[in-house]
């Protein structure tokens, strides 16, 4: 029997409701980020000892690098997760960059967004 080089339409429609689910919540995950890095539910340290309100400050802006770090890197995620949805509507999601050939239904569901193979992304390490 030839080896399948295309997943078929019903598995197609599968992998993009997994991919519009986690997309709805990378988009809902990532406007909850920036609200928190542009402090609209503010509970700040302004009527707080000068003391306390340096030391808040100064955490604050640690944790507004580590927000702004994790809504960078969900932005990434959400143009991979559209990136794939793309390759959906092309009939090529699922086919590894690197060989042509499919990439297993188990590692798609776990990285929806994936191009490379388990065994390509390895021999790119070596």
């Amino acid at each position: 029997m030839a080896e399948k080089t295309r997943y078929n339409d019903n598995e197609l429609q599968e992998f993009r409701e997994l991919i519009e689910k986690k997309l709805a919540e990378a988009r809902e995950n990532y406007e909850l980020l920036k609200a928190a890095i542009s402090k609209e539910n503010d509970n700040g340290t302004e009527d707080t000892s000068p003391t306390f309100k340096m030391l808040e400050d100064g955490s604050d802006v640690l944790s507004r690098e580590d927000t702004a770090r994790f809504a960078t890197r969900e932005k990434k995620f959400i143009k991979n997760l559209e990136d794939a949805l793309i390759r959906i509507e092309n009939k090529t999601y699922g086919i590894c960059r690197d060989t042509g050939r499919l990439i297993s239904k188990e590692r798609l569901r776990v990285v929806p967004h994936a191009t490379q193979s388990i065994e390509a992304k390895k021999n790119q390490r070596t």
